[in-house]
């Protein structure tokens, strides 16, 4: 006998709580038990009146983010509907069947009245519960970022000047002078400005090295940010002279407008232990090389999280002489390729096919001419060497080598000994290991965020915003390693010596041998780029 259902709902009994509705192995239960968030109103109370009418708890919120995250939903409206609809996720935020739900409108105020330093906070007290709980190795680090499109089509996009925002600034720049007599003078303030204590910056009196470290320019500081100030006869970039109205910050991936898509590039550093903790997350428009915010992005790592890694990890982009110079003089090797920039024809000989004679200084041929020192380009900071004009022009073998009648001419870097010190790490064991082990580190974390948590497209627009995106996705990936390890020891013996902590002492304990790298550290602590403003970070740590 076919049945047929009637369609009658009696009402829902008082004594019948969400407690007994969601099932005992929910996701959201184990998130409940494992991830206490009570951190955040601590964090968030300074952005808040003492009187008035009570907000959305900040608890709430974060875990609205998370519940955004987990889901894969794109919006806060979306977020509100999927949490209207189910009763687990009700459980988690605390909401009875009959309370009313936030409006999807208050989050997005919420989050602009956070801002992006709330989020980075955010961010590192989870990665600070993966350390607590011997997540976090330290022992490698693995540099990778992946391109991002932006939420903003190339119909969008204008020459810079047609903006009238833009306009307003650049006359604003021009008549500053003339604007500031109207305006507050510099020794004015406002009772609103958060001005830094005394205390916060060196007590060596020295004013000019409180002013250079005060404006000093990094890309953690700056979010992302690249200086687009152009100097007369200097590069130019294609977002130089375009402009999104949509999303003024996103740049084009490519160089053509007609080929490219506009996006942003997001860095992640994972560490090299099992769980792959993500320790440290930036976007920056698309155009930026990934080669430069690589160093920032180390000595913030190192000094928050107080880590001494034997060696760094990434692809040949960030195999910069600059990157590779700061790593090794600090101590740490770099496990990057190094490019050979100088372009040759195919067949033709490169500058690997001619022996550098350090004790000579200069350079033999394959046929076994010498290459001698003529002088150095200090623009450059490279030396040159040049064969000689008859004999070059006599080789039998100079259609290989070079078309120029004037003799075959090689540059060679003032800091030339430390790529060759990097390409003797690619013949040891531990190089090739860690390279093999970036692909299946640090790769597939973008994959699982691109391909489950949506970030192929970024949701929200404007660089600030983008870097809140970026980081509650790594926030989240954080959370699921913190739910799958943190519970309970690994048992097999790679998971055990993941967790293992790291054997030597933090790098800002260790003077002696990281000296090189004193003036980038410096600057995460106020204090000055030379010995003593150094020893200051020392007795702040003891």
């Amino acid at each position: 006998m076919m049945g047929t259902k009637i369609r009658s709902f009696a009402p829902i009994p008082r004594d019948l709580s969400l407690e007994h509705l969601v099932p005992e192995d929910n996701f959201y239960r184990r998130l409940e038990a494992q991830l206490d968030l009570s951190f955040v109103r601590e964090m968030v109370a300074p952005l808040y009146a003492k009187g008035g009418r009570p907000s959305v708890d900040p608890v709430v919120f974060f875990k609205l983010q998370i519940v955004l995250f987990c889901e894969d939903l794109r919006s806060e409206r979306q977020l509100m509907g999927v949490v209207a609809d189910r009763l687990s996720i009700r459980w988690y935020l605390g909401y009875d069947l009959h309370e009313p739900l936030p409006d999807h409108s208050t989050l997005t105020r919420i989050r602009e009245r956070y801002g992006l330093e709330v989020f980075r906070g955010f961010f590192e007290r989870i990665v600070q519960m993966c350390v607590d709980a011997g997540l976090v190795w330290g022992e490698e680090l693995f540099f990778d970022s992946t391109a991002v499109e932006a939420n903003a089509a190339n119909e969008s996009v204008v020459a810079r000047l047609a903006a009238v925002e833009t306009v307003e600034e650049h006359l604003g720049e021009l008549f500053e002078d003339s604007l500031g007599e109207t305006g507050p003078r510099p020794e004015e303030h406002h009772e609103d400005t958060r001005m830094l204590p005394d205390a916060a910056f060196p007590t060596s009196g020295d004013r000019a090295l409180r002013a250079a470290n005060r404006d000093r320019r990094d890309w953690i500081s700056e979010n992302g940010r690249p200086d687009r100030t152009v100097k007369r006869g200097g590069y130019r970039r294609m977002s130089d002279g375009l402009l999104s109205r949509t999303d003024p910050d996103a740049t084009h991936t490519g160089r053509a407008k007609t080929t490219s898509r506009l996006g942003y590039n997001a860095h992640y550093v994972v560490d090299g232990g099992k769980a792959r903790v993500i320790l440290s997350a930036l976007v920056v428009p698309a155009d930026v090389k990934d080669n430069l915010p690589m160093l920032d992005l180390l000595w913030r790592t190192c000094f928050r999280w107080r880590l001494r890694p034997h060696h760094v990890t990434g692809d040949s982009i960030y195999g910069s002489l600059e990157n590779i110079k700061a790593v090794e003089d600090a101590g740490i090797r770099a496990f990057v390729p190094v490019r050979d920039w100088t372009h040759n024809a195919p067949g033709s000989f490169s500058k690997k096919d001619f022996r550098y004679d350090e004790g000579r200084n200069l350079y033999v041929c394959p046929e076994g001419e010498e290459l001698r020192h003529i002088g150095n380009s200090y623009t450059e900071r490279a030396a040159k060497y040049r064969a000689d004009a008859a004999i070059c022009n006599s080789c039998e073998l100079k259609a290989k080598c070079t078309s120029a009648n004037s003799g075959r001419l090689l540059r060679r870097s003032f800091d030339e000994h430390y790529a060759e010190r990097v390409r003797a790490h690619h013949k040891t064991e531990a190089c090739k290991k860690a390279m093999r082990k970036r692909q299946v580190w640090i790769e597939p974390l973008f994959a699982e965020a691109k391909q489950w948590h949506g970030m192929e497209r970024m949701r929200l627009r404007t660089l600030e915003r983008a870097n809140c995106e970026i980081l509650v996705t790594a926030s989240g990936q954080n959370v699921k390693r913190l739910m799958q390890f943190g519970g309970g020891r690994p048992g097999r013996p790679a998971q055990v010596a993941a967790l293992r902590p790291p054997t030597r002492p933090p790098l800002h304990l260790d003077c002696q041998r990281y000296g090189g790298c004193r003036r980038s550290l410096a600057r995460y602590r106020g204090v000055s780029q030379h010995s003593a403003g150094f020893s200051e970070v020392r007795s702040e740590s003891s």
